[in-house]
């Protein structure tokens, strides 16, 4: 891959580690820790959370925030326990994203098409709680018309609301992640 210099933002690492969940990234020494650890990249090898980090540093900005990468992250934090520096990728990730959604390179409209975060069908839900109930992260919330709201900035995309849902109020598409891990199934 050839990167010509239009291609480089020379302050797009400090962008990243001005935001919240970005501060630890400049304590990464590339030791492959998180990527041997990530259960996505093994599924999704172009998914390699050192060569993410590696692309921030090289100012690569308008490349990763426009990429398909970000959102490939699955948040399980498994890199934040092998990781000898406490980069925290999975909260590096995050920071990412919302630069992605703050600036417009990403809507929360392509986040609802490509299956990374779900929504309410306002007249199909029936104010049960059973997703305030369930979610881990406390993310669904009721609104003073009663109506079970989420916000797609805090969404995991998880689905356990989704599939829960007795009134199947609660929408998602299938993502890319799902697409690509069942072609990847369809090869053996």
């Amino acid at each position: 891959m050839t990167i010509t210099s239009k291609e480089i933002n020379a302050g797009f690492s400090a962008e990243v580690t001005a935001l919240p969940g970005g501060e630890h990234l400049n304590s990464c020494f590339s030791c492959g820790a998180c990527s041997g650890a990530c259960p996505v990249s093994q599924a999704i090898p172009d998914f390699d959370p050192r060569k993410i980090i590696h692309m921030i540093r090289m100012g690569l900005k308008d490349k990763l925030l426009s990429s398909e990468l970000i959102w490939f992250c699955s948040k399980c934090r498994g890199c934040v326990f092998v990781c000898p520096q406490d980069v925290r990728f999975v909260d590096i990730m995050s920071a990412v994203r919302e630069m992605a959604l703050d600036q417009g390179v990403v809507t929360e409209q392509d986040l609802r098409d490509n299956g990374k975060v779900v929504w309410v069908e306002r007249d199909l839900c029936v104010s049960c709680l059973t997703c305030v109930r369930i979610c881990p992260w406390r993310i669904p919330e009721i609104d003073a018309h009663g109506v079970a709201t989420i916000d797609p900035r805090k969404c995991k995309g998880c689905g356990i609301c989704y599939s829960e849902c007795p009134a199947q109020a609660i929408k998602m598409n299938e993502s890319q992640d799902e697409r690509l891990i069942a072609a990847c199934g369809t090869r053996n």
